[in-house]
């Protein structure tokens, strides 16, 4: 079947007014034949129209970009997953002796390794991660060493990529360059927020509310900090030729090789399972998300700065991926729509919907409540009327720029015994999805939701 680009690009042009998203990048790789599109702008107060060249932060997507690098000193014998990472920083050490002494690479590609990400202010130069890796000589663990799965921002792959620094004796934009970007002939993608073509650039954009519209984000770029995890910029193009190194078992669309197609299968399949599933998908893989749609296994790269989205997904049994790049958002249910309408003209498995609540669950919820927390993030968990309600605190300057109050309440729906829908009342928001878990000692231990996972606390 063909994408029927005309139709598509009107039903995207609608969800994005709909969704108040300026502008779209879209792009579908199958059986190596490559179809792109965009619509609306790069910028509300320029009204420039985005292009197929127009260039998107892609956020934590770039973590993809980082495993694949690393996958290499695999492949040449240089690294070994399973290692220490003292085996290759020597000085590698952080608050909790049995992680600073075992904690591997493998931990640090899956998030498992549980140390927080305590690194102080690192600076913006080019040592940016050898400081990262210096300013954790005290960090706590967030959970014990592997014993669940909790996202890391940037901290894990800062260390996966002060790895490669050492190795390759160049910081890790150059890393890239030499092992990614220019043997695949990528013109367009970049780690260097200087390299970035300003007049090919979108510009991001939030929403705070449907009648004012988008407005520009107060932030440009995240801190250099962030570079391994999310400091990439590209095209839906370019991201494509991530794509179909993935696809094609470690090949780019030049014919290069970029890594071997065992490395491939090692970031495929070896997996760690999420605590909550629906969110993004029910495991996590080397450097990429691993989704079950109706039977069928997905592989997806997400990523977002402030005002920016990447989405990747990979579909092998029928050799295609689908990118697409937006300045505004996120929104998953945006997501949800375009890429069904996508999948759906290409004939393949499309995402599934969320689970439904089960009303007829009996639940001990003393067993949830409680404050859990993390720099940053603060969830109480309560029960009233025999329901479960959650709080969000936000900081109160975040609240105050996005014009809404510093607690937020959702009620909590049941799904399991440890999965919970949270919908909102907020137009500009989706239902999220969490997991309340890890009852070992009594109370639930974590609460797990968009990835991050944090503690009981109180």
């Amino acid at each position: 079947m063909t994408l029927d680009v005309p139709r598509l690009q009107a039903r995207v042009t609608g969800l994005l007014a709909e969704y108040g998203i300026p502008g779209a990048a879209i792009g579908v790789l199958r059986d190596g034949e490559l179809s792109e599109f965009a619509v609306g702008v790069k910028n509300v107060e320029t009204r420039e129209p985005a292009t197929t060249d127009t260039v998107y932060q892609c956020g934590s997507m770039t973590k993809t970009w980082t495993a694949l690098a690393f996958m290499q000193l695999v492949d040449a014998g240089k690294v070994d997953l399973d290692e220490p990472v003292r085996a290759y920083l020597p000085g590698f050490t952080v608050a909790d002796p049995q992680a600073a002494t075992e904690v591997t690479p493998r931990h640090l590609l899956y998030h498992t390794n549980g140390i927080e990400e305590a690194y102080g202010d690192p600076g913006e130069g080019d040592d940016v991660l050898e400081r990262m890796v210096d300013n954790i000589a005290d960090a706590p663990q967030v959970f014990p060493l592997g014993h669940t799965h909790g996202y890391s921002a940037a901290l894990g792959y800062a260390i996966l990529a002060r790895i490669l620094e050492v190795h390759d004796g160049m910081r890790w934009d150059d890393v890239m360059r030499d092992r990614l970007f220019e043997p695949m002939g990528l013109t367009s993608t970049s780690s260097r927020r200087e390299q970035v073509d300003e007049i090919r650039a979108a510009t991001g954009h939030l929403v705070r509310s449907l009648e004012e519209g988008p407005i520009l984000t107060p932030v440009d770029y995240l801190p250099r900090a962030f570079g391994p995890g999310g400091g990439i910029t590209s095209t839906a193009r370019e991201v494509l030729a991530m794509a179909h190194v993935l696809l094609t078992e470690g090949t780019a669309p030049n014919g290069r090789r970029i890594v071997s197609a065992e490395s491939i299968r090692e970031m495929t399949l070896s997996r760690v399972p999420v605590p909550d599933p629906y969110m993004f998908g029910p495991e996590w893989a080397l450097g990429l998300i691993v989704c079950d749609w109706h039977g069928e296994t997905v592989y997806a790269t997400d990523g977002s700065t402030i005002g920016q989205n990447a989405r990747l997904r990979l579909l092998p049994d029928s050799n295609t991926a689908v990118a697409m790049l937006t300045n505004g958002g996120p929104r998953e249910s945006f997501c949800r729509e375009v890429f069904n309408e996508i999948l759906t003209d290409l004939g393949t498995a499309t995402i599934p919907d969320p689970p439904a609540p089960d009303a007829v669950l009996n639940l001990d919820l003393p067993r949830y409540e409680g404050v859990y927390e993390r720099p940053g993030a603060r969830y109480e968990v309560s029960a009233e009327g025999g329901k479960l309600y959650l709080t969000l605190v936000l900081d109160p300057m975040q609240a105050a720029f996005l014009q809404k109050p510093d607690r937020v309440r959702y009620q909590l729906l049941p799904v399991s015994e440890t999965h919970f829908l949270m919908p909102s009342a907020d137009p500009l928001e989706d239902t999220q999805t969490v997991a309340i878990y890890d009852f070992t000692n009594g109370p639930a231990q974590y609460l797990h939701t968009n990835g991050r996972v944090n503690p009981r606390t109180g």
